[in-house]
């Protein structure tokens, strides 16, 4: 399976979090799994970060890159072309949020399975999504 992590997923798998479900666990550790970050989660992060509205004491974000590699987890940009293309996806009632929703893009688009925790995700199956928790 093809895996993105969204940003949470991400910094609780790093942080080797309590938080993460037994079958985020099971499938990110899975190694015939492929799994993917996205640089929108590193953006996320960094912007959270830098405004106070994220405070991590666990790890070093600045080594986000590094500590991905070590996991065997594959960066991924944002095109361009994705930039634009993500004008496509609908607005959902009560999820605007713009790193959320490029993550959403990014996975319908290349047909990854969303790994969150996110509660609106069911919105976005008639559009193509696939995720677990």
């Amino acid at each position: 399976m093809k895996l993105l992590l969204d940003t949470h997923t991400l910094l609780w798998s790093i942080g080797d979090s309590s938080e993460l479900s037994d079958i985020a666990t099971d499938t990110i550790s899975n190694l015939e799994n492929q799994v993917f970050v996205s640089a929108i989660s590193l953006w996320e992060i960094s912007l959270k970060y830098s405004i106070g509205k994220l405070h991590i004491t666990n790890f070093d974000i600045v080594k986000i890159p590094y500590y991905c590699k070590e996991m065997g987890f594959t960066l991924i940009p944002l095109s361009p072309q994705d930039a634009l293309d993500y004008i496509s996806l609908p607005i959902k009632d009560n999820h605007r949020d713009p790193f959320d929703r490029m993550l959403i893009f990014q996975c319908i688009k290349n047909k990854f399975i969303f790994i969150s925790k996110d509660t609106h995700l069911s919105k976005y199956k008639s559009s193509g999504l696939k995720y677990l928790w």
